[in-house]
C-alpha cells in the first residue's frame, strides 16, 4: 500500500465519526487510507449467546459497511479494510500504525461493539504511538465552519519550543487554508497566585510583555517557512491545558506534544496537558511524540 492514514474502528459513533474525519484527512493529503478493527475477547461479549454467530464475519461485514459509506463521499480514495489482532488492542494498534503517516480513532471505544470507558484505549495509544495519534469526538466530521475561516491551534511550550510540534501543526493548517493560532497559557509569580493578590498594573503588564516576547522568540523562522499560513499568537493567563481548552472551543483541529519516555512498569504516560486536553477540548486532538 503507498502512504497511508490508519483509522481503527469498532462500530461505535465515536470511530465512525473518526473514519470519516480520517478520510477527509486522507484525501486531503494525497494519502491511502487503510481502516482496521482490532479484534478482542470483547466482540464475542456483544454477540447474542442465543444466536451463535460468526465473530469474524460480524466485523468483517461492520469494515466493510464502514468503506462503503466512506466511498460515496470520497470515490477516488484508496482505501483497505481489514480484521487485525493477536494480543491486546493497544499493542495491536500501535503496532499497526507503524508505517502510517497518522493514527486516527474515536474518543471513546475500540475495545469491541459496544465500547469501554471513556479514553481508556485511546489515551493508551495515544500514550505510546510513534506516529501523531488524532482522537476525534462522535460528530466532528459534521464540524461547523468558522465564519472567518478555518484555524489550526496548537500549544506553545515557550520554555522549550518543540520543531516536530510546531512542524506538524503548520502543515496542517497549509493543507487546510487555515490559519494557525499559537497558544501559550502563563500563570502568575506564585506569591500572588498563592495569596489571591492582583500584581500591581506596571508589573503585570511587564510579566505579560516577557510571555509575548517569549513565545515571540519560539515561533521564529516559522513564518518564513510557512508563508501561507497566517500565525496568530495567543498568550493567556492560565494553565496550559486551560488555554487551549479554552482556545480551540471551535477549532478544526488541535495540536500538542507527547514526549517520549523510556518504557517501564509503570507504563507510557502522556503529559498533563495532553491528558487533560483529550478529556476536555471539542476539537479533534492530535497528540505528537517528539524527543
Amino acid at each position: 500500500m503507498t502512504d497511508y492514514l490508519l483509522a481503527a474502528i469498532d462500530g461505535s459513533a465515536q470511530s465512525i465519526a473518526a473514519a470519516r474525519w480520517a478520510a477527509a484527512e486522507a484525501a486531503r493529503h494525497d494519502l491511502a487510507l487503510r481502516l482496521v478493527h482490532a479484534q478482542t475477547w470483547l466482540d464475542d461479549l456483544h454477540t447474542d449467546p442465543g444466536q451463535p454467530a460468526d465473530v469474524r464475519a460480524l466485523t468483517t461485514r461492520m469494515l466493510s459497511d464502514a468503506q462503503q459509506a466512506i466511498r460515496i463521499t470520497h470515490p477516488s480514495l484508496e482505501i483497505r479494510a481489514e480484521l487485525i489482532g493477536g494480543g491486546e488492542p493497544v499493542d495491536v494498534l500501535v503496532d499497526a500504525a507503524g508505517d502510517a503517516r497518522m493514527l486516527v480513532l474515536g474518543s471513546r471505544g475500540l475495545g469491541g461493539f459496544g465500547g469501554l470507558m471513556v479514553g481508556s484505549i485511546g489515551l493508551a495509544v495515544a500514550a505510546r504511538s510513534e506516529v501523531p495519534t488524532v482522537l476525534v469526538r462522535s460528530g466532528e466530521a459534521e464540524h461547523t465552519a468558522r465564519p472567518d475561516g478555518p484555524e489550526v491551534v496548537v500549544g506553545v511550550d515557550t520554555r522549550e519550543p518543540t520543531a516536530d510540534v510546531l512542524d506538524f501543526a503548520f502543515r496542517q493548517a497549509a493543507r487546510r487554508g487555515a490559519a494557525l493560532r499559537a497558544v501559550h497559557g502563563w500563570t502568575p509569580p506564585p506569591v500572588w497566585g498563592y495569596a489571591g493578590w492582583v500584581p500591581p498594573q506596571p508589573e503585570a503588564e511587564q510579566f505579560r510583555a516577557i510571555e509575548d516576547e517569549l513565545l515571540t522568540l519560539a515561533m521564529i523562522g516559522w513564518q518564513e517557512k510557512y508563508p501561507e499560513v497566517a500565525v496568530v499568537q495567543d498568550c493567556r493567563i492560565g494553565s496550559g491545558a486551560a488555554a487551549l481548552v479554552d482556545a480551540c472551543a471551535d477549532a478544526d483541529l488541535l495540536v500538542v506534544g507527547r514526549r517520549r519516555r523510556p518504557h517501564h512498569h509503570a507504563g507510557m504516560r502522556l503529559g498533563p496537558v495532553a491528558h487533560a486536553v483529550l478529556h476536555h477540548a471539542q476539537a479533534p486532538v492530535a497528540v505528537v511524540p517528539h524527543d
